[in-house]
């Protein structure tokens, strides 16, 4: 054999080498495949832990916004009774809780007390009133 025909066997030999080791995972795809998958479950885990998170944050944001528009609809309603000359604001105390608006306190006429209910009830967002003023004449 010459020279050149011993180079080909040679590169022959090295190429069935080669793609034969191809066809079997090393050490290092081995690894690679572990970390690809230890990768995928941490990122499904965040997802999931992400997406309790957020769930959690919009039932913290919703109570949050009722709180606010609940103490704006009571800012409303003392605005709107301290308005009225008729009325006395600081016998009137207001208290809302999901839109129900509670009054309590005292006016000195039923005329007065339908008109503090009316008042409360005209503004945005009350979704009922308790009337619980009580009846005081004015000495």
């Amino acid at each position: 054999m010459n020279s050149l025909q011993k180079y080909r066997l040679l590169g022959i030999a090295l190429v069935v080498v080669g793609l034969t080791a191809c066809g079997k995972p090393g050490p290092a795809e081995i690894a690679g495949k572990k970390i690809d998958q230890t990768t995928d479950d941490a990122v499904k885990k965040i997802n999931q832990t992400a997406d309790k998170v957020g769930d959690k944050l919009g039932e913290q944001g919703f109570k949050a916004g009722v709180a606010i528009d609940d103490a704006e609809i009571t800012g409303k309603i003392k605005a709107a009774i301290f308005a009225e000359p008729g009325l006395k604001s600081m016998q009137i105390s207001v208290d809302t809780v999901k839109g129900v608006v509670t009054l309590t306190g005292s006016v000195s006429t039923q005329a007065n007390s339908d008109m503090a209910k009316g008042l409360a009830t005209a503004v945005a967002g009350v979704n009922g009133v308790v009337n619980k003023l009580m009846l005081k004449p004015v000495s």
